[in-house]
């Protein structure tokens, strides 16, 4: 069984920077993997501006 994370980041604009590979590598370090990135959010023009990054890492049953 798999568990699962979603993360919500951007690419960064004209004004901020992108922070998206530092947060798939510190989710990396945690033991997480990368699923599947799907943006969120769409400017007037069509272009995604928000991100969700989907994780997942093998569940850890604490039962036992």
């Amino acid at each position: 069984m798999y568990e699962y994370k979603y993360v919500e980041t951007s690419l960064g604009g004209f004004f901020t920077s992108a922070t998206h590979r530092e947060t798939i590598d510190e989710h990396a370090r945690e033991g997480w993997r990368l699923v599947q990135v799907l943006p969120t959010n769409y400017n007037s023009n069509g272009k995604p501006t928000d991100y969700e990054i989907i994780f997942e890492r093998v569940a850890i049953n604490r039962n036992e």
